[in-house]
């Protein structure tokens, strides 16, 4: 990303990550391997250990331990690398596994933003695949794209731009606030299969009756939201916002909130007065602008506080495994090689350094088991680890079901556990259990079903315990009652 040019900051930029403890939160960072500027990284849903990295040119990397494959080579399609411009973020849908489709966001041959789709077939993804669903006009000397994507939890697709920069033509302070233009704000559309419409928008978007593309628009008023998550353990959503010359600020509230919030700029930059060029700005929208939780100024305040030129927001930590990071917002600064974290509950008051440096930080990421990672587009990819290791534990879906509900007293019942996802799971032990009885005990054969007959001398209720390998957390079946006939 690069930062605003009013705030440049010097700084030296890291060659590499250092693998060293933090004082503050015993996080130490492990490098995955080197990229060429690497910008974002993801995991499948059902493969943790298989990273996709995103590079800046349009190329997607899968890297497995210590191995790296071509995944998506999208250059020919992507403009990259003037200003902010390039592969920007991409994000799997929900059912990759099944379905292979995944989402990117790039910058065009003409400067514009394109949100597409891809559809892998086995390990790779071909270009013909390729289809743009929406594009975003920006003009042709433009900066501020935003460029993160993320599914939300009702499996629709969360998309944000930025204002359109400082470019010499560029409109850029009467864009955040108009609703008539998609430019700084966070959308919401529903992707569908390719052979249908390029998308649908939800019914239940706060503009959905405005006319077609308009009706994408989730929230508006933002700067650059160059990176967003979303925190399904707590619903609610951090968009951090790359402030022009005095703020950087962290939005964090819970998604249903931020259904037609307006985040302020440019009539506010942070907690304080904007440019207000905006002609909306002369009238505050009703329910007010949303104030940011934490912000930070672009000079350094002293005492070891934030500070910086442009915000790289990252994740609520979710893996146990490192410390005291658990549950805190963890983000950089581009301009300053330091990466920080908060306690969402009080922001300002418990703002930390991890003691941890990565100089020019594009991202960080998370995998399907929540282990964090950042990237740096000097190229180093580094997950985050504790003092004990994450044994990235997935649970299983299980099912089982009775071929008849009733069957006679003393004859074998015949059950069917059945394991989703499906993927890597084939040869898992499979324990089935009546009370604290075990009755029988199988593997999971190619369709990732074990099938045992337990015979039935009263009702018995059923559970099945399906991860013994230790690669997946033991999970516990529904119960399901087999009734004995003439009991």
């Amino acid at each position: 990303m690069r930062p605003p040019r009013a705030a440049l900051i010097a700084f030296a930029c890291l060659a590499a990550v250092l693998l060293a403890p933090s004082a503050a939160g015993a996080a130490a960072l492990k490098p995955i391997g080197t990229f060429t500027e690497p910008m974002f990284l993801t995991s499948p849903p059902t493969e943790p250990n298989r990273l996709l990295v995103a590079e800046r040119s349009g190329r997607v990397v899968q890297v497995f331990g210590i191995h790296k494959y071509p995944f998506a080579d999208l250059r020919a399609e992507v403009d990259c690398c003037f200003e902010d411009r390039g592969l920007q973020s991409i994000a799997l849908a929900p059912d990759f596994a099944r379905s292979g489709r995944f989402y990117l966001d790039y910058t065009d041959a003409a400067g514009n933003i394109a949100i597409a789709e891809m559809r892998a077939r086995g390990r790779t993804a071909p270009r013909s695949s390729l289809r743009v669903l929406l594009t975003i006009p920006y003009e042709p000397d433009a900066n501020h794209y935003g460029g993160q994507l993320q599914f939300g939890p009702e499996g629709d697709l969360f998309v944000s731009t930025g204002d359109g920069g400082f470019g010499h033509g560029s409109d850029e302070h009467h864009n955040a606030q108009d609703l008539g233009r998609l430019q700084g704000k966070l959308l919401r559309i529903d992707p569908l299969p390719a052979g249908a419409l390029p998308y649908t928008v939800p019914a239940d978007n706060p503009f959905a009756s405005a006319p077609a593309p308009f009706d994408a628009i989730w929230s508006y008023g933002l700067r650059n939201p160059y990176r967003f998550s979303i925190d399904a353990p707590s619903g609610r959503i951090a968009i951090p916002d790359v402030g022009e010359a005095e703020r950087e600020e962290v939005d964090l509230l819970a998604l249903a909130a931020s259904r037609g919030a307006d985040f302020g700029w440019n009539c506010r930059e942070g907690g304080i007065p904007g440019p207000a060029t905006d002609p909306q700005c002369a009238t505050q929208p009703a329910a007010g602008f949303v104030e940011p939780v934490f912000e930070y100024p672009h000079s350094d305040p002293g005492g070891g506080g934030a500070w910086g030129c442009a915000i790289i927001g990252g994740h609520v930590v979710r893996d146990r495994s490192l410390g005291d990071l658990y549950g805190r917002y963890l983000y950089a600064d581009f301009c300053t090689a330091a990466i920080r974290s908060f306690a969402p509950a009080h922001p300002a008051a418990t703002d930390r350094s991890e003691n941890l440096p990565v100089g020019e930080v594009t991202s960080f990421g998370e995998d399907s088991c929540g282990r964090v990672y950042v990237a740096s587009r000097a190229g180093q990819v580094s997950r985050f680890v504790g003092a004990r290791p994450n044994p990235c534990l997935l649970a299983a879906r299980v099912s089982i079901s009775a071929r008849s509900a009733a069957v006679p007293r003393g004859a074998r019942a015949a059950i069917t556990v059945r394991v989703s996802p499906c993927a890597n799971r084939r040869g898992e032990a499979v324990s089935l259990y009546s009370g604290s009885r075990r009755v029988g005990k199988g593997r999971l054969d190619r369709t990732c079903a074990a099938r045992f007959h337990p015979r039935i001398e009263v009702d018995s209720r059923f559970r099945a315990k399906v991860g013994a390998d230790g690669a997946y957390r033991a999970a516990v079946s529904r119960q399901l009652l087999v009734r004995a006939l003439g009991g």
